[in-house]
């Protein structure tokens, strides 16, 4: 009895995938200035490859981006650090300008890379529309 069920559950899901994809067909076939495409199951996947790959190179480049500036941050700690080690409130006026420069050199650093990996993912995207 439960192979039964099983059974008939995996034919009603069937023709309802099979269903749907004549729905569809038709749909498309109804919009004017779209080219009809038989294997449009093929640009799909193309579609998902192509995603796949951006999303892959994306992450790649933000965690390039955040070792880098994790690199940064070390870095500027261990000077903050040393600026204990300054002898005269001249010294001490002279290390706390450099750090603060090199800290927002660096979050500007960041920023423009978040920024143009968006634009490069957006040209990529957009631009290379098969």
């Amino acid at each position: 009895m439960f192979n039964d069920v099983v059974e008939n559950f995996r034919q009603a899901t069937e023709t309802t995938a099979n269903l749907q994809q004549e729905m569809f067909k038709k749909w498309i076939n109804l919009w004017p200035g779209l080219p009809t495409q038989p294997n449009w199951q093929e640009q799909a996947k193309k579609i998902q490859k192509k995603w796949a790959e951006m999303v892959a190179d994306m992450v790649k480049s933000q965690t390039e981006l955040t070792e880098a500036q994790f690199k940064a941050g070390l870095a500027n700690i261990d000077k903050a650090f040393q600026m204990a080690q300054a002898k005269t409130t001249e010294e001490l006026r002279t290390k706390s300008l450099e750090l603060w420069r090199q800290c927002f050199d660096n979050l500007r650093k960041v920023h423009e890379a978040q920024v143009q990996a968006f634009e490069s993912a957006m040209q990529k995207w957009c631009g290379n529309k098969e």
